[in-house]
């Protein structure tokens, strides 16, 4: 029963959640809540499966925890058109530009590397970042294996914990996820129950 795969792959996950940084969670959750408070804008970030995380949490931090969330991915759009007549590398960076994007406001990045400048891996995710820096707003992160670039800039940062260098990405996506809805249910950030919680 134990050389299962679902059963290897659930010992692990259980692996991340025994060594994930709670406090690093802690910190993130803060200073979200210090963003609702001073009424600044939350942009979610992520390619691929990050940028499909970026638009399902902007659901949730704008439903649940009542903060205005916007992802650049989710307006496809958008996206293609600068693509296509820009360049992939400053597609967020030009979207943030437009959106006025100020110390006031926050961005959080769902990367399973965090960006690589150097390695020009996941290079419009970098340029997001040096634009966040440049204009001083909060920069958080829910990244894997070193937490690359996010890692380096951000104000609080979860690097999901390797326990198997064969799945970092998969392990990564999925804690990604459990994070953000983790803070999301955290009593100081919840403004609205879910439907299911609040059924007799």
């Amino acid at each position: 029963m134990t050389d299962l795969f679902a059963s290897r792959y659930l010992h692990e996950a259980q692996q991340v959640i025994e060594q994930i940084d709670v406090n690093a969670i802690e910190k993130m959750t803060a200073l979200l809540v210090d963003l609702r408070a001073r009424k600044g804008r939350l942009f979610l970030i992520g390619v691929g499966g990050g940028a499909g995380h970026a638009g399902h949490a902007v659901n949730d931090f704008r439903k649940i925890a009542g903060i205005e969330s916007y992802s650049p991915s989710d307006n496809v759009s958008e996206l293609t058109a600068r693509t296509n007549d820009e360049g992939w590398d400053t597609t967020y960076s030009a979207w943030l530009k437009v959106s006025n994007l100020s110390s006031n406001d926050m961005l959080f990045i769902f990367s399973v590397g965090g960006g690589d400048a150097e390695r020009n891996i996941s290079a419009n995710i970098v340029n997001a970042l040096k634009l966040g820096k440049e204009t001083g707003c909060k920069i958080i992160g829910v990244v894997g294996r070193d937490g690359g670039y996010t890692a380096k800039v951000a104000d609080a940062c979860v690097i999901v914990p390797v326990v198997n260098k064969d799945y970092i990405t998969p392990h990564t996506e999925s804690f990604q996820a459990l994070v953000w809805h983790l803070i999301v249910s955290d009593p100081r950030m919840q403004q609205m129950s879910n439907k299911w919680e609040s059924q007799k």
